[in-house]
């Protein structure tokens, strides 16, 4: 347990960081999971539908814990995934 002032409001900016990076977290990855579902049911025009949905996840959580180059990796990878079947 924090012992100072200080040390209490970094644990509760801390928490509330979690919490914020975990939300975002589980977007991106329900959005992902959903894509790759359609595309392996072959419905890859509703998949594309999907697709500014998943990188406005993807943007917002490079905003706060996931690197810019990761982000930009993940965007790839799932155009490349949803454009080859």
């Amino acid at each position: 347990m924090p012992n100072t002032r200080s040390a209490i409001k970094a644990l509760r900016q801390s928490k509330r960081k979690n919490r914020i990076n975990l939300k975002r977290k589980e977007a991106v990855k329900d959005v992902v999971k959903e894509i790759k579902k359609l595309v392996l049911a072959g419905k890859k025009e509703e998949a594309k539908a999907l697709v500014p949905k998943a990188y406005k996840a993807i943007d917002k959580s490079s905003k706060t814990y996931l690197h810019k180059k990761a982000a930009a990796r993940k965007k790839s990878r799932l155009m490349k995934l949803i454009n080859k079947k």
